[in-house]
């Protein structure tokens, strides 16, 4: 497990197993959950969407680590040359 200091206000994140994680206190935790519990299908459809769109603008601010130009995935998962 590693770990990257937080800054005010954030929390530490941590990898485990390969996977991207957040320590949080239990209570923040808990919390979350009880609002999990309660929330309307639409509530948590809306949150899911929010989530994906704060990891895509992450993703982008980031350089795009890990992007293939169209070139390369033609070549790979089609065969073609990149020419």
């Amino acid at each position: 497990m590693t770990a990257e200091p937080a800054g005010p206000g954030a929390h530490e994140v941590i990898q485990v197993h390969g996977e991207t994680a957040v320590a949080v206190p239990v209570a923040e935790y808990r919390r979350l959950r009880a609002l999990e519990r309660i929330a309307s299908p639409q509530e948590l459809e809306e949150a899911e969407i929010e989530a994906t769109l704060a990891t895509h603008r992450e993703w982008v601010s980031a350089g795009r680590p890990g992007a293939v130009p169209h070139s390369e995935v033609r070549r790979i998962l089609l065969g073609f040359d990149a020419g």
